[in-house]
């Protein structure tokens, strides 16, 4: 009986010790599972329909291990199908919501297909919870500038900027959001200038532009022409063709690239322009580029531009300079943004020429060695929805000969449609 008693003791324990064995080599079993499907999802060239089969496996091993149920439907996100992603994404958050994860990626895919009720329902959902989550705040913005209702997006960028009102990222991630939101516009600038000196001007120079805008950045057209008058008659004008392009490479970091071209003396021959940004924590941005612009006579002229910005709430400050051989100019700018990405009072300081001055750009190279000031004010608004209006006026001082002076006014208007 003493001898059975133990043997029987003995084998119970040994029952248990290797229960105990499975469920560890199972726990294991799935906790690598979900790091093989992580870590190919890091891959360049990921397989998803692969990380498909292992986290159904896992789904199957580990019934309630949420991770598996929110790595099907990034993977069958990623393989367009949105049905199954979305029924795996509201799982995961029914069962329990604080996986964050799964209300970006649900957000995200109401964007994309554009069902902009739901997304807002999600967005509030996911507010109610995670009330300091600056995040869901501004996907919420984007749902209704998406849909072109301005009245309750002016309404809720007023309480994300009450709610943070010392935090100088907010105005930053407000025109990253703005930056990757997928609009279209189409536009008309004219800019008229008087020269104070006798015989000298006006000056005509008009563009129209189209604008395409999507998540990975942006893509404008533009053709310009230009007319310089000089005693009543004709002194040059012409054409340009100019491609501008921002783009996004990662969080906190794009690029912008400029590329111009003509054949008529009124404005350079080429102009290419590089910059690389980089936003910092707190609102602070910086840049570093160059710009190259080959003259009519074939002569050139190259720049580098160095530029440092930062948000305070509803402020953007910015100075860039530009070095070049001949010297070095600035240019302070300074917003201050009322409402949305589109309404805005701008002031503009600077010494010196600036490449990006497209108003003066056939005169570059000649006012390289000269001194000129500058001082701009601007105001843009969003009317109705759809049209962005714009109007700017600039007093440029350029010196023309030594310790002579002659003014330049600008008057500038800008007529938008986005869509």
């Amino acid at each position: 009986m003493k001898y059975d008693r133990i043997l029987h003791t003995s084998l119970m324990i040994w029952i248990i010790l290797f229960s105990v064995q499975n469920i560890k080599a199972q726990k294991i079993d799935t906790d690598s599972l979900l790091t093989v499907i992580t870590n190919n999802m890091k891959n360049t060239h990921p397989d998803y329909k692969l990380n498909i089969q292992r986290a159904l496996l896992g789904k199957k091993t580990a019934p309630d291990y949420l991770d598996f149920y929110l790595a099907l439907g990034r993977n069958y996100d990623l393989t367009n199908a949105k049905d199954s992603a979305r029924y795996y994404y509201n799982y995961v958050i029914d069962k329990n919501p604080k996986y964050q994860e799964a209300f970006i990626y649900l957000i995200n895919l109401n964007i994309d297909e554009k069902k902009y009720d739901e997304g807002i329902a999600v967005a509030n959902k996911a507010i109610e919870l995670y009330p300091d989550e600056k995040v869901y705040r501004l996907k919420r913005i984007a749902f209704y500038s998406l849909q072109n209702d301005t009245e309750n997006e002016a309404k809720y960028l007023k309480s994300i900027k009450a709610k943070f009102p010392n935090d100088p990222e907010i105005q930053q991630l407000l025109y990253e959001l703005y930056s990757q939101i997928n609009m279209d516009r189409v536009g008309v600038y004219y800019n008229y200038t008087t020269i104070s000196r006798d015989g000298i001007g006006p000056w005509h120079l008009g563009s129209v532009d189209y604008l395409r805008q999507r998540s990975w950045g942006s893509l404008i057209g533009k053709v310009s022409y230009a007319k310089r008058l000089s005693a009543n008659s004709v002194m040059t004008s012409g054409l340009q063709f100019e491609a501008e392009s921002y783009l996004f490479a990662k969080r906190n970091n794009y690029s912008y690239i400029d590329v111009a071209y003509s054949q008529d003396n009124a404005f350079p021959k080429l102009r290419l322009g590089y910059s690389y940004f980089h936003n910092f924590n707190k609102g602070w941005e910086a840049d570093l580029g160059v710009r190259y612009i080959l003259m009519n006579d074939d002569s050139d002229v190259k720049t580098l531009n160095i530029g440092l910005g930062k948000y305070f709430g509803s402020y953007w400050v910015n100075l860039r300079s530009y070095i070049q051989s001949e010297g070095t100019s600035l240019t302070f700018t300074s917003r201050y943004y009322y409402k949305t990405k589109f309404d805005y009072i701008t002031l503009i300081a600077g010494y010196g020429t600036s490449p990006d001055d497209k108003t003066r750009s056939a005169d570059y190279e000649s006012r390289l060695s000269l001194k000129s000031y500058r001082l701009s004010a601007g105001f843009f608004k969003l009317i109705k929805s759809h049209y962005i209006a714009g109007f700017m006026i600039t007093d440029n001082e350029q010196e023309y000969a030594a310790n002579k002076f002659q003014t330049e006014l600008d008057f500038a208007f800008l007529l938008q449609y986005k869509f």
